[in-house]
């Protein structure tokens, strides 16, 4: 649950996390909703069980599951506090599961709207940030120091030797996180009930998790409430009526992103992405370009996904005038081989010659880092590769330029 780019089109959770609880219904969670180690039935429990299944997948699934009462939620504050001219009557798919006919039903409700879509609010209390409080890196970093929390006597000595034995298997070294991994997940079969120890742990230091929760909400507020509101006011007084008329689609995207680089590197748009206390993510730098597309004549969309995985952003005008941007940080551990191979998948996905690669570097050391790769790449000299200059060590402030 969150702030979004562009709309309420993503690419969804996938067949992937279908099969994965489908599998875990049969197996781990046999017994959920009759749990007798944990107090509590835990939806994260399917995040433990397969590497890949994260926040995004949980946060995407409960709010699948609890839509109807954030709509309501969502039409009790229109209906109190906004005009009629900023809501609508829309049908949200899929928002009630109907128990009778034994699936998911559509339903109208009186919804904020932007353009012509629909905005769900998130009530503040449901809100985290970061990884869940239950996560597999969690579970596989006191891997080795679960067994002292089952009470289970037979099943805490069989746990010692299991592990006694891994340990003599890595020539008793500690184990890489990849062999960490591999191991978590064989015990998780043969010791399932691990798994609800962990949790019941967890549930034993949730006090915590409430106090570290708040405090990331609060400064996600900061962040993307203040700073949204700032980008939105700098778009409506200085860039609105930036692009002329008549533009292919790569002919927007390029003037899109010279905008934003604009902003960013000679006007105080670096501090919105460059903070104090935080540099943005991929996923937050992506949402601010996403309130400069709500301006596109084009078509804009997010993630668009057509079987090889999510592209950032594609604009488009017809079915043969398409153009797609990707945003990476020069931090990106994976950014080389992202260069060389993930824009050119999706423009063959996706039926297009244009794509632009948009680099954020907010260090010296990370323009160098991006300058070895082109040169490296001999992408130095390619124009569709964008460099965006966030440092705040080499600004000026207004009064000394």
């Amino acid at each position: 649950m969150g702030f979004t780019v562009l709309g309420n089109n993503g690419s969804g959770l996938g067949m992937d996390f279908a099969k994965s609880l489908n599998d875990a219904l049969n197996t781990t969670l046999t017994n959920f909703g009759e749990e007798n180690i944990t107090n509590a039935p835990h939806l994260e429990k399917l995040a433990l069980i397969k590497p890949g299944i994260g926040r995004d997948c949980i946060s995407d699934f409960t709010t699948n599951l609890i839509k109807d009462y954030l709509l309501n939620y969502t039409q009790t504050f229109a209906k109190k506090y906004l005009a009629p001219s900023q809501c609508g009557i829309f049908g949200v798919e899929k928002a009630v599961f109907s128990y009778e006919l034994k699936t998911w039903i559509s339903k109208k409700y009186y919804l904020p709207k932007f353009k012509n879509d629909f905005v769900l609010l998130t009530p503040l209390d449901m809100l985290t940030k970061d990884d869940t409080w239950i996560n597999r890196s969690d579970l596989s970093s006191k891997l080795f120091g679960l067994p002292n929390a089952v009470d289970d006597d037979i099943l805490r000595e069989r746990l010692n030797r299991y592990l006694g034995e891994a340990v003599r298997e890595f020539g008793g070294k500690k184990p890489t996180k990849g062999q960490r991994d591999i191991l978590l997940s064989d015990i998780m079969n043969r010791f399932p009930q691990l798994v609800d120890y962990y949790i019941k742990e967890r549930e034993q230091t949730g006090s915590q998790a409430s106090i570290i929760s708040e405090a990331r909400v609060r400064a996600t507020q900061d962040l993307m409430i203040s700073s949204v509101k700032r980008f939105a006011n700098d778009l409506s007084h200085f860039y609105c009526n930036y692009l002329p008329n008549g533009m292919t689609s790569l002919e927007e995207a390029r003037k899109m992103v010279e905008v934003f680089k604009d902003y960013i590197e000679n006007n105080d748009g670096y501090r919105l992405i460059n903070g104090e206390n935080r540099l943005c993510s991929e996923k937050e730098v992506q949402l601010f370009f996403g309130l400069l597309l709500t301006q596109c004549q084009c078509d804009a969309n997010r993630e668009v996904n057509n079987g090889r995985g999510p592209v950032d952003f594609k604009l488009s005008n017809s079915s043969i005038d398409k153009t797609l941007i990707e945003f990476k940080l020069a931090s990106n551990p994976a950014l080389k081989k992202n260069l060389s191979n993930q824009v050119e998948v999706y423009k063959k996905a996706n039926r297009t010659r244009n794509a632009l690669k948009v680099i954020i570097f907010y260090t010296a050391e990370e323009f160098d880092k991006v300058q070895k790769i082109l040169k490296e790449a001999n992408l130095i000299h390619d124009d569709s590769i964008v460099l965006i200059d966030a440092r705040s060590d080499n600004k000026p402030s207004a009064s000394k330029a």
